[in-house]
């Protein structure tokens, strides 16, 4: 493309303005963002066993981040954010959606947790480097994937920790979490484009090219009477964790 700048626009401007038009219900469990509700402490309880493991000085502890600074890229309006924030660390949340870090930026307020939300493409933003970085749900919407890596991989500092998200590209993915998912009203319709999905692998070779290895990935499943829950099946969606080579 000849664009020197290119890495800061990894976000295609559609995605973008497609969760902008959801942000003013993005807290509501019961609205257009039930899902994210609903998967936020599937994602949480996979996000500490990390922070434990990777510092495990401060496992016992009810606020591990203490004294750390973590960042949340694609931060919506902030479900990962504050529970981070009441982990102790010093948050910052970067959306490309204005209207995400409005909402954000008011629930913060509201519920009395002192966040930092910025509106911007991560590469664009003069931040520094963070102890944490986690992105969930991001990736799949960048249209650039090597060059969104490498502009998260710029932001963890040399002992950091990386958690990231996103549905993997398989038969079920493309029938549940795009078809029946979107048909049924459980996410809105346009939320996931099946192509843009990767698969663990696919992945895990991205986050080696950036300089990062994997340390932990587990699937996000759901069943009948359980709902969704961490496993080892990743054939819908999947976590990990990740720290420099």
């Amino acid at each position: 493309m000849g664009n020197a700048n290119v890495s800061n626009v990894t976000i295609r401007p559609e995605e973008a303005d497609f969760f902008a038009g959801l942000a003013r219900d993005w807290w509501n469990p019961k609205g257009a963002m039930a899902s994210l509700h609903q998967v936020n402490p599937v994602r949480m309880a996979f996000i500490r066993d990390a922070i434990d493991a990777h510092w495990p000085g401060a496992a016992a502890s009810a606020k591990p981040l203490a004294g750390k600074a973590a960042l949340d890229i694609g931060c919506g309006a902030g479900l990962v954010c504050e529970p981070l924030a009441r982990l102790g660390a010093a948050v910052t949340g970067v959306d490309a959606a204005a209207e995400n870090i409005a909402a954000a930026s008011a629930h913060a307020e509201a519920v009395g947790l002192d966040i930092r939300y910025m509106a911007g493409e991560v590469a664009g933003l003069d931040i520094g480097t963070f102890d944490l970085v986690t992105s969930v749900e991001v990736i799949e919407h960048v249209a650039d994937k090597p060059a969104f890596l490498r502009d998260v991989a710029a932001r963890l500092a040399p002992e950091g920790l990386l958690i990231m998200s996103t549905p993997n590209r398989t038969a079920a993915s493309r029938v549940l979490l795009v078809g029946a998912a979107e048909a049924v009203g459980y996410v809105p319709k346009g939320t996931h484009h099946w192509e843009d999905f990767i698969t663990p692998d696919e992945f895990e070779a991205l986050l080696n090219d950036a300089g990062l290895t994997v340390t932990a990935r587990r699937g996000i499943a759901w069943r009948p009477g359980k709902g969704l829950h961490l496993s080892d099946d990743t054939a819908l969606n999947y976590i990990l964790s990740a720290r420099r080579v």
